[in-house]
């Protein structure tokens, strides 16, 4: 019982979250089965059964889209030098004013500075050493090009079974690219997305959350950059 309770101490953040995301996803499993039988019974067909729901192109669809658009904000931030070279004065969201870039081998305890406890490929350089430098963002990268891939192959689904369910002639996955439905789902979240990262970097300039990692310190200067709580 000790090592459970130990195990949910240490790993709380990621378990709340994870349990966040299920129910969530659960919730709009339930929430969007209804939907898609309302639209179904305005048309005059029958109803689908929730298993079939989940199987579809329409419910994989709605999820792959808002997947593709969180992996973007995290691969924007880590990779595309977002976060390496550009900073902003007095937020914790920043590296502090001067260290923009990739820093010193030092300073990431790379190569002969890696220590006892560090990753085994931080110290050996080579390619293994660069693969292992740049990994987070080409997950991070690998991941939102595979939802985003996803959702243009089950939203080309969805798109044409809501075209023939209106008599109209469906579409090819090119021309679904080009389609303002694609686009529209997928700006939509992108820009809710960098709203929310814009915010987050200005708006803990001035506002605190004590105990946060994301926040400075209470009593910490406006100025300070870089600085977690």
């Amino acid at each position: 019982m000790t090592s459970v309770r130990g195990f949910v101490r240490e790993n709380g953040l990621g378990l709340a979250f994870g349990s966040a995301f299920l129910v969530a996803l659960a919730g709009q499993a339930v929430a969007g089965h209804a939907e898609f039988n309302n639209e179904l019974t305005a048309d005059g067909l029958q109803p689908m059964g929730f298993g079939a729901y989940l199987a579809s192109s329409d419910f994989a669809v709605d999820v792959m889209e808002n997947w593709q658009s969180e992996y973007l904000q995290f691969y924007l931030y880590l990779y595309l030098y977002l976060t390496v070279w550009l900073v902003q004065r007095g937020s914790p969201e920043s590296k502090a004013l001067g260290r923009e870039g990739h820093e010193s081998d030092e300073e990431q305890r790379i190569g002969r500075y890696a220590t006892a406890d560090s990753p085994r490929w931080a110290g050996v350089g080579g390619f293994r050493q660069n693969l292992y430098a740049t990994s987070l963002g080409l997950v991070m990268g690998g991941v939102f090009v595979l939802s985003w891939f996803a959702q243009s192959i089950t939203g080309v689904a969805a798109f044409n079974e809501r075209r023939l369910r209106g008599l109209e002639a469906p579409t090819n996955w090119g021309g679904y690219l080009g389609s303002a439905d694609f686009w529209s789902r997928t700006l939509q979240n992108w820009q809710s997305e960098f709203l929310a990262i814009a915010s987050m970097a200005v708006l803990s300039i001035y506002l605190r959350q004590r105990g946060s990692p994301e926040s400075k310190p209470v009593g910490a200067p406006h100025a300070a950059t870089g600085v977690a709580g």
